[in-house]
């Protein structure tokens, strides 16, 4: 018989089609809610608050809605040069690289050799006793050489490998999803920063403001005292409030520059290459609509979510790569080798020697280790969709509250500035008053006071406003992807 019909069992075993054992992995059902919130904490739009375009999510780079080219280009940079960043793209390209790298086991293994030996046969070894007069005075000396090399292939009847190569692409996309939740976050960030810089540059000129009005009371008192009409306490009490705001402004700087220091780091450089950093919030744009993507659809487009559906899939296909340790496993193969004492030899039909072979290991006793060790694949697998459903539930319920915070948001600002305009009133009569003699200096100062925290309250009402809708943008998924076509 020639070898290839010694061959041909083998191949014929080789295409048998073996099942995979285990669960096979079923996407988790959509949520049927069609909203976020109940009806009755949906109140009407406020005229200041950003619309929620529901169903109208998630929009490609959301963050160009604010209206600020400086914005759009620091987000970019971080997008292309954050290093937390490049350190998940790495950890996505080794993934995938460990994917293919388990799927080509499932392949046929062929390997080659060559050999150059000098070899001693030990006749003593195989009962020979030196003899001169039969030419065996000693051991012979020889070099041999030899050429061949070798197939080997598992049948995977039960489809341990196969359910390895998927737990490998399932884990290679919760890699591929985190890398996507990085970007969205980084995004965030990067807008998050860019508004507090806004914010706390728009505290230190309120503070300023304040201060130069301080520096007029004083100047009032001190031209009153000189006239006879006012008192030293009277300039006292007004240089005592100048130094008590002054306070305030080096810890509004501090915070100003631990923002920058933030900003720069975020978009992968160092403090001191971050450059001017003069974002006012009145040079932005507040949303005028927020597109929200629709729970049932949430769950297809947001990365975290993805993530744990596919670290479920991936402890679903584990089930499977346990159970398959349970059942036998066959080998097939064959070598072929060429060897001679003589490189002219050594392609010679007669030098010529293989082997085909076919193995099979099953587990008979493993002390309840393989068992348990489904077992655990099991419950691993029960956590991972527990965990799937509360990262589902933990993101609608962050898009309620940012959709409840947009509206009193609108609400917080509108009151605000009803409230500056009147301490801001009852400042100017004040100082009138002061001017004409018909109230003292700490009427003057208490409306200063009134008037500073107003306008303090409506800087950060705003700010939350602004906050508020970039956390929507990020919760609805929006910019993680590119667009369609």
């Amino acid at each position: 018989m020639t070898m290839p019909h010694r061959l041909a069992p083998f191949l014929a075993l080789a295409t048998l089609g073996g099942c995979a054992v285990g669960p096979n992995f079923e996407r988790p059902a959509a949520p049927t809610t069609a909203a976020y919130r109940p009806v009755a904490e949906q109140r009407p739009t406020a005229p200041a608050e950003p619309a929620a375009d529901l169903g109208g999510g998630p929009q490609y780079a959301w963050w160009k809605a604010f209206g600020s080219a400086d914005m759009d280009r620091l987000v970019e940079q971080a997008l292309a040069h954050n290093f937390s960043l490049a350190a998940a793209d790495a950890t996505l390209a080794a993934a995938a690289n460990e994917t293919r790298a388990i799927a080509g086991a499932q392949l046929p293994q062929i390997d080659a050799n060559a050999r150059i030996e000098q070899q001693q046969v030990n006749l003593s070894a195989f009962g020979f006793e030196p003899s001169p007069a039969l030419g065996l005075g000693g051991n012979p000396e020889f070099h041999l050489y030899s050429v061949g090399g070798g197939i080997g292939y598992d049948l995977d009847l039960f489809g341990g490998r196969r359910r390895e190569t998927e737990q490998s692409l399932a884990q290679t996309d919760a890699e591929r999803h985190r890398a996507q939740a990085a970007r969205l976050a980084i995004a965030g960030r990067v807008v998050n920063q860019v508004l507090t810089i806004a914010a706390i540059r728009k505290q230190i000129d309120v503070a300023d403001a304040l201060l130069a009005d301080d520096q007029r009371n004083i100047d009032l008192t001190q031209r009153r005292q000189q006239a006879g009409e006012g008192t030293l306490v009277e300039v006292l009490n007004a240089q005592a409030q100048f130094t008590s705001d002054r306070g305030a402004i080096p810890q509004l700087r501090q915070q100003l520059d631990e923002a920058r220091h933030l900003l720069a780091t975020l978009v992968g450089i160092a403090p001191v290459d971050l450059g001017a950093t003069d974002f006012e919030l009145e040079a932005m744009l507040l949303p005028a609509a927020i597109p929200v993507t629709l729970p049932s659809e949430l769950v297809h487009k947001r990365p975290d979510i993805l993530q744990a559906e596919a670290d479920l899939h991936a402890a679903t296909a584990a089930i499977g790569v346990a159970t398959a340790k349970l059942y036998p496993d066959i080998t097939i193969g064959a070598t072929l080798e060429q060897g001679s004492p003589s490189t002219g030899n050594l392609l010679k039909n007669a030098f010529r020697g293989y082997d085909i072979f076919a193995g099979l290991s099953a587990p008979i006793f493993h002390g309840g280790t393989l068992k348990a060790e489904r077992a655990a694949a099991v419950d691993r697998a029960h956590a991972a969709a527990a965990t799937y459903q509360q990262t589902v539930l933990d993101a609608f319920q962050q898009i309620a509250d940012l959709l409840s915070a947009l509206q009193s948001d609108a609400r917080s600002v509108t009151n605000q500035r009803e409230s500056v305009d009147v301490a801001q009133h009852s400042l100017q009569l004040s100082r009138r008053s002061f001017e004409t003699g018909n109230s003292g200096i700490l009427q003057v100062l208490d409306s200063e006071r009134l008037y500073q925290r107003a306008t303090t309250d409506l800087v950060l009402a705003r700010t939350r406003q602004y906050l508020n809708a970039a956390r929507l943008y990020v919760a609805t998924a929006g910019g993680w992807s590119a667009p369609p076509g």
